[in-house]
C-alpha cells in the first residue's frame, strides 16, 4: 500500500514537473517573439560610428574661429593665409596633430591618405609664376600665390586640392582633412599626380608665333614621359593615380595615354567611356562665380521672377536645345531669357538675376554641364536641368531631385510643356526645394584652409569611394605577375598606349 502511494506521488510529481517546464518554455518562447516583433516594426537608425572611415558632416568648426583670416575665399598675389590657431597654439599637444598621417587633431581617422609627387613647380604654382626656391612646393604658412579671376575659377579645382594636401602636413593647424598627405607610398591609398591642367590650358594652349608647340602641349608631354619613368606608375600601369583634368579641353594629348588613372573631371562630354567613364573616375563641382547669398530670406513672392536663363544661347552639339527654348521663351513676360557673358558687369548682372529668380535654367552647352548650376546653387535659385548627359558631383551620395527639377530634352522644347511644367510648382514645393539648396551649397564652397563638409573635403570622400575599385583591378592584375609570357613590362606598355577603340 506505501508503495502505491509512493508511486502515486511520484507521477503527479512528474506531471507537475512536466507542465511547470512547459510553461516556462511557453514563456520563454513568446517572450522572444515579442522582442523579434519589437525590433522589426519600425527601423532602426545606423550607429555610423560602426562604420569604417566613416564621418560625420558639419558645417560648423569651432577651430577656425580664431583664425586670420577667418575665410580665405578667393586668392591673390600678396594674399596670406597664417596656418596658425593662436588660441590652441600655446596649449597644443601632439595629440592636436596628425598621428603618423591617421588622425587629425580631433583623433578622427582620415578618410583617405595620398602620396604626392613632387613635380617641378613647372606643372603646378609654377604656372602663377611663382618661382621655386629652396622647395618645389611654395610656404603656405605665408604668401600664397594668386590664382587668376573670372571663369579661370570656376575650373580651379587642381589648386584648391593640392593646397588642402600642403595644408595637411603643418603641426597644430586646424584640421578639416577628409585626405592626409603621406610620404611613404606604400602607406597610400592613391598617388597624387599634381597638375595644374586647367590653368595650363586656360593660359598657355595658344601656339607661338613661330608655329611651335604650346607650352600647354609640351607640359603634357613631359608629364607622361615623367609618370612613364616612376616606379609607381610602373607598379600599377597607372591604376592607382590620381590625375585632374576639370576643364574640358584640358589634358586632350595627355589623357589618351594616362587613361588608366582616376581622372577628376567636370563631365564626360568630350570623353569616349573606354577613356573615362562614371564607374572608374570621379566628377567634381565648378567653383562657382557668382559669390554665395549670404542670410537670403527671400521667399516665392520676392522673387519675381519665374525662370532666369543668361548666356551663349547659339551653342553646337548638344546645345542646340538653347536656341529652341529661347524661341519658345522669350516672350513670356515673367520669364529672363537673354544673351549674356562675364564682359563688363555680366557676374554682377547675372547675381541680380538669379537672386530674384524662383527657378534658373541649366541647359546642355558644347558640354553636358556649365558653371551655371553651381551659380544657382549659390543663389539659391531652383535649378531646371535640361541636360540628358550631365553627370553630377557625389551623387551617389547626393540626391540632386529634392533641390533640382530634371526635365528630359525632348519634352522641353515640345510647345508650352517647359513653362507649364514650371508655373504648377506650388508656392510650398519651392520653399521645400529653395530650403534644400541652403542645406547643401556648403557642399560646393570651395575655400582655404579647407573646413568639413566643403567642396574639397566632399572630393575627396569621393575619391575615397573609388579606392575599392582601384584595389580591386591592380590586384586582379596581378594574377599572372608570376607568369613568364607576360611581364609587368608589358602591362604597363599596354596601359600607356591607346586603346584599340579610341578611334
Amino acid at each position: 500500500m506505501i508503495e502505491k502511494n509512493v508511486s502515486s506521488i511520484n507521477v503527479i510529481v512528474s506531471r507537475k514537473s512536466l507542465l511547470l517546464l512547459f510553461t516556462m518554455t511557453s514563456t520563454l518562447f513568446l517572450m522572444s517573439w515579442f522582442f523579434v516583433l519589437g525590433s522589426t516594426s519600425q527601423p532602426q537608425s545606423i550607429d555610423i560610428e560602426l562604420i569604417p572611415n566613416s564621418r560625420r558632416f558639419s558645417n560648423n568648426n569651432n577651430d577656425y574661429a580664431t583664425w586670420t583670416p577667418e575665410k580665405y575665399v578667393e586668392p591673390s598675389v600678396g594674399n596670406r593665409a597664417i596656418l596658425v590657431n593662436s588660441k590652441d597654439a600655446s596649449s597644443s599637444s601632439s595629440q592636436d596633430s596628425y598621428d603618423e598621417g591617421k588622425c587629425n587633431k580631433n583623433n578622427e581617422e582620415v578618410v583617405i591618405k595620398i602620396f604626392m609627387y613632387d613635380l617641378p613647380s613647372k606643372f603646378h604654382f609654377g604656372l602663377l609664376d611663382w618661382k621655386e626656391k629652396n622647395s618645389v612646393w611654395p610656404d603656405i604658412r605665408g604668401a600664397i600665390p594668386g590664382y587668376p579671376g573670372g571663369l579661370n575659377l570656376q575650373h580651379s579645382i587642381e589648386f584648391w586640392l593640392t593646397l588642402d594636401l600642403l595644408a595637411s602636413e603643418i603641426p597644430n593647424a586646424p584640421k578639416a582633412s577628409s585626405a592626409v598627405r603621406v610620404h611613404n607610398s606604400s602607406e597610400a591609398d592613391i598617388i597624387f599626380v599634381p597638375f595644374f591642367s586647367s590653368l595650363s590650358y586656360n593660359r598657355y594652349s595658344k601656339i607661338n608665333q613661330h608655329g611651335q608647340k604650346s607650352r600647354n602641349k609640351v607640359l603634357q608631354e613631359e608629364l607622361v614621359e615623367y609618370l612613364a619613368g616612376q616606379e609607381l606608375w610602373k607598379r600599377s600601369g597607372g591604376k592607382d593615380h590620381l590625375i585632374l583634368a576639370h576643364h574640358p579641353n584640358s589634358m586632350l594629348d595627355a589623357r589618351v595615354k594616362l587613361w588608366p588613372a582616376t581622372f577628376i573631371l567636370s563631365d564626360f562630354g568630350r570623353y569616349p567611356p573606354n577613356i573615362a567613364n562614371v564607374d572608374k573616375d570621379v566628377i567634381a563641382p565648378y567653383k562657382h562665380v557668382i559669390n554665395s547669398y549670404v542670410n537670403d530670406t527671400s521667399t516665392f513672392d520676392s522673387r519675381p521672377t519665374l525662370l532666369y536663363f543668361q548666356g551663349a544661347i547659339y551653342r553646337k552639339d548638344g546645345g542646340v536645345a538653347r536656341q529652341e527654348l529661347f524661341y519658345l521663351l522669350k516672350d513670356e513676360k515673367d520669364v529672363h531669357f537673354s544673351f549674356g557673358s562675364v564682359q563688363k558687369d555680366g557676374i554682377q548682372k547675372a547675381t541680380q538675376g538669379m537672386r530674384s529668380s524662383k527657378f534658373c535654367l541649366n541647359i546642355a552647352g558644347d558640354t553636358p554641364s556649365s558653371n551655371r548650376l553651381f551659380d544657382a546653387i549659390a543663389s539659391h535659385c531652383v535649378p531646371v536641368i535640361i541636360s540628358d548627359a550631365i553627370e553630377l558631383p557625389y551623387e551617389d551620395v547626393l540626391d540632386y531631385s529634392d533641390f533640382c527639377l530634371f526635365v528630359p530634352t525632348r519634352d522641353a522644347i515640345q510647345g508650352n510643356y517647359l513653362i507649364n511644367l514650371i508655373r504648377n510648382v506650388t508656392k510650398d514645393e519651392w520653399t521645400r526645394m529653395w530650403n534644400g539648396l541652403k542645406e547643401v551649397e556648403a557642399f560646393f564652397e570651395f575655400q582655404f584652409p579647407s573646413k568639413e563638409g566643403d567642396a574639397v573635403q566632399m572630393i575627396w570622400q569621393a575619391v575615397a569611394r573609388r579606392v575599392p575599385a582601384v584595389r580591386l583591378k591592380m590586384n586582379k592584375s596581378k594574377r599572372f605577375s608570376r607568369c613568364p609570357s607576360t611581364t609587368t613590362s608589358d602591362i604597363v606598355e599596354k596601359s600607356i598606349h591607346v586603346p584599340s577603340n579610341f578611334w
